[in-house]
């Protein structure tokens, strides 16, 4: 009886969480995080080359604002980045790559309170780096070869996306594999717009393709996962994104949907351990997974330890869509 109620509430508060994480993030090109930012705004961005592929190496990223303070961070293995907790305005950002290799990149975004905001800077080679027989490293281009043409409608579905113009940007991508069906991850963000658009049948088959290009590519693992759980196919889910969290251990995206796969399988302990870690490493932006520990401490029979979690996951996000489902929990533990 027990896990019949957690089932049943984990069905309810998915449609939060899918939504949340399907919102143009990482996944589409970077990776997916839970959009909570109630008091500030993000940035959420990736690095990539100019053929959409994403910088591995640690890449210096320096966050300007008007009043001339700044903060710096640096890309992860797939070439994320992300500042948090930031008041609405205009800003700046400056890419610092190896300087011998690429040209220094700066961008301006806006913004908004509530919710993040998406930029993907691509970043432009010098001429002698792309040239010379002597540079010290092969230029990527030249190893992917894939066609200018392909790269174009890409950069083009980019745009589009940031402008909110999700057919324009399907449809571009559409083009752009078909000039080159080998193109990771024009095929990845185009299995993301669908999975946004609730298309799982055309977005799984996007998403295995790009696996099917790189089976070790941390984003189509991760928003194929996501497909498998919104078809609550849990087993394989729990396959697919055990697999995103192997590639990627840092990312608590992974941890958190990881942790929400091995509630459907009834691994009880595994999944507190994941949701407990994707919290930990994202905060407030992941205090969904404290509505789902308190599920399994409720499961598990520890009231006070379910409360607890309860009433913590309404402090952090009040507003949330199942407020209402936490404080009837909340007030039955009382």
């Amino acid at each position: 009886m027990r896990h019949t109620l957690l089932l049943v509430s984990v069905f309810c508060l998915f449609g939060f969480v899918g939504e949340a994480q399907t919102n143009p993030g990482p996944l589409r090109p970077s990776s997916p995080t839970p959009a909570a930012e109630i008091a500030g705004g993000s940035i959420r961005g990736r690095v990539v080359l100019q053929d959409g592929t994403p910088i591995s190496e640690a890449v210096r990223i320096s966050l300007y604002v008007i009043r001339g303070t700044q903060s710096i961070s640096y890309t992860d293995q797939q070439g994320q980045f992300e500042f948090r907790a930031l008041p609405p305005g205009e800003y700046a950002i400056e890419v610092e790559a190896d300087k011998q290799r690429f040209e220094l990149a700066r961008e301006s975004i806006q913004v908004f309170r509530g919710m993040p905001s998406v930029i993907t800077i691509a970043l432009k080679e010098k001429a002698r780096s792309r040239n010379s027989k002597d540079a010290g490293t092969v230029s990527v281009l030249e190893l992917a070869q894939i066609p200018p043409k392909a790269r174009l409608e890409f950069e083009r579905a980019a745009k589009a996306t940031k402008a909110g113009k999700k057919a324009e940007a399907i449809a571009h991508l559409r083009r752009a594999i078909e000039i080159y069906p080998d193109f990771l991850m024009a095929r990845n963000d185009l299995g993301a717009q669908l999975l946004e658009m609730d298309d799982l049948d055309n977005a799984e088959t996007e998403l295995r393709q790009a696996l099917n290009i790189d089976p070790k590519a941390f984003n189509p693992n991760l928003n194929l996962g996501i497909v498998l759980l919104k078809r609550r196919n849990f087993s394989q889910a729990v396959n697919t994104l055990g697999q995103a969290s192997a590639i990627d251990s840092s990312s608590p995206a992974a941890r958190l949907y990881l942790g929400i796969a091995l509630v459907g399988v009834e691994n009880l302990d595994r999944a507190e351990s994941e949701l407990k870690s994707a919290y930990q490493m994202g905060g407030h932006d992941y205090s969904v997974a404290l509505f789902h520990l308190g599920q399994i401490y409720l499961n598990k029979g520890q009231r006070a330890a379910a409360l607890k979690s309860f009433e913590l996951y309404l402090r952090e996000t009040p507003d949330a869509p199942n407020s209402n489902e936490a404080r009837t929990l909340i007030r039955m533990l009382q």
